[in-house]
């Protein structure tokens, strides 16, 4: 299983292709990239989420 800093660190990996891919989309009007990026990076806010859940059940169970 991934630690949490590795969760994190693809989530914001994630969002930032995320967001390049759906800019690109916008700009050349290919709406199928820009729906990928959109799910790219609504992914990526997941990931670094689940990080975040581990971080805090790990601080708790301490």
């Amino acid at each position: 299983m991934k630690d949490s800093k590795q969760d994190k660190a693809e989530g914001t990996l994630d969002k930032v292709k995320g967001k390049v891919k759906e800019g690109y989309g916008k700009v050349t009007g290919d709406e199928e990239t820009e729906a990928e990026g959109k799910n790219q990076n609504t992914k990526g806010h997941l990931e670094e989420t689940k990080g975040k859940v581990k971080d805090t059940v790990k601080s708790g169970t301490k």
